[in-house]
């Protein structure tokens, strides 16, 4: 049973509130197997393939070693779009049904957060990092927020220029940071060794020393910023890739594949898709120093990033709390082909004066072996690199599973981990049941199948996902196209006109689903 030290205020279900307030001390002191803490870890335009469990070339030793203790998924997918994925991530519903399909300068909707979910459940709830949201976390579940409120930022400084410093790149003024309650439009850090990526990580681990000998299971929410553009990384991580990337594209992305391969994370199935870089050969001797240079920072963060999430492992060592803590690494959506130019950027790549954007050539092989990037409803816009670890309840570790899953899948995970009664309302508001399916059964060893297709609409992307069909387009006047993922999970072999039957049922079924969640989120209003 739980060890409550208080119950959320807000409303909730009878029979959530029953299952919470009856755990006598008899129950407490007999339970040889506590709930897990919770480390939920989620990258920001992170290619497939741009962490060494998935093929890169860049070092991430210590998300191999969570690789090599728990399950990488091979058919995992985001929305193809952060603040979707985000919302759907913490809500267990599609994004048209919290309201996050189009915009994000909403509270979410007919929903209970993973925070406002655990801290009923008796959790010490932490977020650090991206919101990419209009509220507050603070207002919804989470005892301490520290981060970026917005969607993007300058690294190295997201406020006005500091003193003796040159002007930070930014794309926009008025991004919001939030410490706690209190929000700061823009935020200036008055730190001079401030980089997103530590300080998001300093903060958790400021608060894991504050709850060290706290009984409670905590549930700490990473939701950095990195590798999302301005690419700007500490000159010292930069270092590391230098003249790593100077072979070119084809090179790397062959490097990659051949690797992925060798890890059994793809097999001979996965034909690498048409290339859609440049070739390299074609550009200048500067083009091609602009285009190492972008590679070796994008590099850099991830490395960084690496060794952030090192350190809260570490620190769950130190407290002896890592073997009884469920972590969860994830993307929010495929490496990014957007370009950001401004005006007003100067100075070196990788530096705080100067906004660089990753492009499309560097994306696609950051996907590699698949198709487009961000913001598609093809594999390279929603396939996340997604790994679970927990020494404590994982069987079998070491393995990879093919289960289909997705974002929506997080909650409907903690659920059935928890086994606390979901609520039918929160707060006097009406919760619409979680779409997600639990990923216990793969932590256990067990080989489910998707039981409900999975759907996406993000801007001009729709896709179904039902089985081992894959229904697709970009442009919503484009006609579908169909893909048989079992055999061709990279996309390659159109077999639409040779289905029409299996074509049409499934854009019935795209239609009805989104019939369906419309008139349900209205009704849930």
């Amino acid at each position: 049973m739980i060890n409550i030290h208080r119950l959320n205020t807000l409303t909730i279900s009878a029979c959530m509130v029953s299952s919470l307030c009856h755990a006598s001390d008899k129950d407490k002191r007999e339970n040889k197997h506590p709930l897990p803490n919770i480390l939920l870890i989620c990258a920001d335009d992170l290619g497939w393939s741009d962490i060494g469990p998935y093929g890169s070339e860049v070092r991430t030793p210590n998300l191999d070693a969570l690789a090599n203790s728990g399950v990488r998924f091979t058919q995992y997918y985001n929305t193809s779009k952060s603040f979707p994925s985000r919302a759907s991530l913490l809500t267990g519903l599609y994004a048209q049904q919290n309201g996050y399909d189009k915009g994000f300068r909403q509270p979410l909707q007919n929903s209970i957060t993973l925070g406002e979910y655990l801290k009923s459940s008796g959790y010490i709830t932490l977020w650090s990092g991206k919101h990419h949201g209009v509220e507050n976390p603070r207002t919804r579940g989470f005892d301490h927020y520290y981060g970026l409120k917005d969607g993007a930022c300058n690294h190295f400084n997201p406020g006005n220029q500091r003193s003796g410093e040159g002007v930070p790149a930014q794309k926009k003024q008025d991004r919001i940071w939030c410490i706690e309650d209190k929000e700061y439009t823009p935020y200036t850090p008055a730190e001079s060794d401030f980089y997103t990526t530590d300080y998001f990580t300093k903060y958790a681990l400021n608060w894991l020393d504050q709850y060290r000998d706290d009984e409670r299971p905590f549930f700490l929410y990473m939701a950095y910023t990195a590798p999302h553009d301005p690419l700007m990384a500490w000159p010292e991580d930069i270092a590391k890739y230098k003249d790593k990337y100077a072979k070119g594209y084809e090179s790397i992305r062959k490097a990659r594949y051949e690797k992925q391969k060798k890890l059994g994370i793809i097999d001979d199935r996965y034909k690498l898709s048409e290339a859609t870089y440049d070739g390299w050969n074609t550009l200048t001797l500067a083009e091609k120093a602009d285009e190492e240079r972008k590679m070796e920072v994008y590099a850099a963060m991830i490395d960084r990033l690496d060794q952030n999430i090192g350190s809260i492992f570490n620190k769950l060592k130190e407290q002896g709390k890592y073997d009884n803590t469920l972590i969860v690494f994830i993307s929010d959506n495929g490496a990014s082909a957007e370009v950001v130019e401004l005006n007003k950027s100067y100075g070196e790549i990788g530096s705080m004066t100067r906004w660089t954007s990753l492009g499309k050539n560097w994306a696609n092989v950051c996907n590699t072996p698949f198709r487009y990037y961000k913001n598609y409803s093809y594999e390279g816009g929603i396939a996340s690199p997604m790994i679970i670890s927990w020494k404590n309840g994982l069987k079998k570790p070491g393995r990879n599973s093919d289960f289909v899953g997705h974002f929506i899948d997080i909650m409907a995970t903690f659920v059935d981990l928890t086994k606390v009664p979901y609520p039918t309302s929160f707060n006097d508001k009406k919760v619409l049941p979680y779409e997600g399916e639990s990923l216990m059964p793969i932590v256990y060893n067990q080989k489910p199948e998707r039981k409900k297709p999975l759907f996406w609409e993000w801007q001009h992307g729709q896709a179904v996902r039902d089985g081992k069909w894959k229904l697709v387009k970009q442009g919503l006047n484009n006609p579908w196209s169909l893909f048989d993922m079992n055999q061709d999970p990279s996309e390659t072999d159109d077999l639409a006109s040779k289905n029409p039957g299996i074509v049409q049922r499934m854009d019935k079924m795209f239609n009805e689903w989104k019939k369906r969640i419309s008139i349900v989120g209205k009704e849930a209003k």
